[in-house]
């Protein structure tokens, strides 16, 4: 574990550390979501009705659990900066209080949820026993939460200590975990019971406790539990998750009215935007490990005050962010057919392709707009990050509700809004490293 005393690989070989430490998030970030495809599979084949309520439940659970995600990217900054000022009680000390706010939040998340779970399901739309079955589904899930929120926590521990190898044998674990629990819990076999979409939530649950355990257990070998938090560690904290907070509560708000605004065209560019999203946020995934990557990169170097460094890292995850946004546009291109073949109903391709297209062309600027996330988080910018994200959702928001739900081009328009929404983020995040507008800080 590199100290602001020693040599750190990145100096010496800049490229492949970037690309050593990336390999590992990305394996571990696509995990979760290659098995929510085999939870769908596993769950059609009960019926549509059993289907409708896991889609419920997941997209439910899935936004309020994303909200929660400051846990670890505070942890995480706080703890590769104080690793880079070789403040290693500092480090053991926020790790140990983001693992208590995991399992306090995700207590709480519980006590709240169970009561709250029917309505949130009738907002979504869910009556009758689709309504019945996503209430239990997300009731079962919940039993989970603290064990969620607990793991983003240690993961972000983990990765500000920049170990990317541990959360990834994790990951896989507790995602193989939860596909052999599956199929014994949802079909039932021997003496076990066929539990149908309860069984699938049960699954869940028990494979992220494991997760959480050796989470926590991996925190403990590396860095143990602090004996004392103190006061002012818990509010720099809790001012971060504020932010964070309702940063998130801005991506996720923008979304929901792309999607909306999506649906009230008619049932074609509904099912052509979920297409497109679906895949989109696959994409996200991909590009977020070089956002993490960058993040422990840049809190290493600006804990050790050497902010020439943190901008050389910058540069280098940028450099290979375009890379791979023209790469991810290049495989939308030629993929186009292929994913229109699996994913859109015939009557919905004329309305697809070219807000598929859209998208992909799109790929290169959102690349950049997650580079730059993840070396202002780094760098501890939160405020700045809120602020960016508040103006580019009153800007699309705006745009939104301009657009003419009855042309025929009006999808691919809010996909035009989608993109000018990544370009105002990247925009502003490109600018705030080069040349540094406002209080940078990393400017030179």
């Amino acid at each position: 574990m590199p100290t602001s005393e020693t040599a750190h690989p990145f100096l010496a070989a800049p490229h492949r550390t970037v690309l050593t430490l990336s390999v590992p998030v990305l394996i571990s970030l696509i995990a979760e979501p290659l098995t929510g495809l085999v939870d769908t599979a596993f769950v059609a084949r009960l019926g549509s009705v059993s289907l409708s309520a896991l889609g419920v439940g997941t997209m439910a659970l899935s936004s309020i659990f994303w909200i929660f995600n400051f846990l670890g990217i505070g942890s995480q900054t706080e703890i590769s900066q104080s690793q880079g000022r070789g403040e290693i009680d500092a480090a053991q000390r926020i790790s140990s209080l983001a693992i208590l706010l995991g399992i306090i939040f995700g207590l709480g998340l519980v006590a709240i949820g169970f009561g709250a779970a029917p309505t949130a399901a009738r907002l979504m739309g869910a009556d009758g026993p689709i309504h019945d079955q996503a209430v239990l589904y997300m009731q079962i899930r919940l039993l989970g939460a603290p064990a969620v929120l607990t793991t983003v926590s240690a993961f972000g521990a983990l990765r500000g200590l920049m170990d990317m190898r541990t959360p990834l044998r994790i990951a896989i674990s507790l995602n193989l975990m939860n596909i052999a629990l599956d199929a014994l819990l949802i079909f039932g076999w021997g003496p076990v019971p066929a539990m149908g979409v309860a069984g699938a939530a049960a699954a869940s649950a028990a494979s992220q406790w494991f997760g959480a355990l050796w989470a926590i257990a991996a925190v403990y070998r590396r860095l143990g539990m602090a004996r004392q938090i103190r006061l002012r560690e818990i509010k720099k904290l809790l001012i971060v998750g504020s932010e964070l907070f309702m940063r998130t509560g801005l991506l996720i708000l923008f979304l929901i009215l792309a999607t909306r605004a999506a649906t009230k065209i008619g049932p074609d560019a509904g099912a052509a935007h979920q297409a497109i999203r679906q895949v989109w946020v696959f994409t996200n995934f991909i590009l977020d490990a070089l956002a993490i990557t960058a993040q422990s990169l840049v809190g290493f170097f600006v804990g050790a005050q050497r902010i020439a460094q943190a901008r050389r890292v910058a540069t280098v995850v940028c450099a290979w962010s375009m890379g791979l946004g023209i790469a991810l546009t290049l495989a939308m291109w030629g993929g186009r057919h292929l994913v229109a073949a699996i994913f859109v109903p015939q009557s919905a391709l004329a309305l697809f392709m070219p807000a598929w297209l859209t998208a992909a062309a799109i790929q290169p600027v959102s690349a950049l707009c997650f580079a730059t996330d993840g070396i202002h988080w780094g760098a501890g910018d939160f405020r700045f990050l809120r602020n960016a994200v508040a103006l580019s959702t009153a800007s699309g928001a705006a745009a939104l509700a301009w657009i003419d739900m009855s042309a025929e081009s009006a999808l691919t328009q809010i996909w035009l809004v989608v993109a000018g929404w990544i370009v105002i983020r990247a925009l502003f995040g490109m600018l705030r490293i080069w040349p540094g507008i406002g209080q940078a800080p990393l400017r030179c």
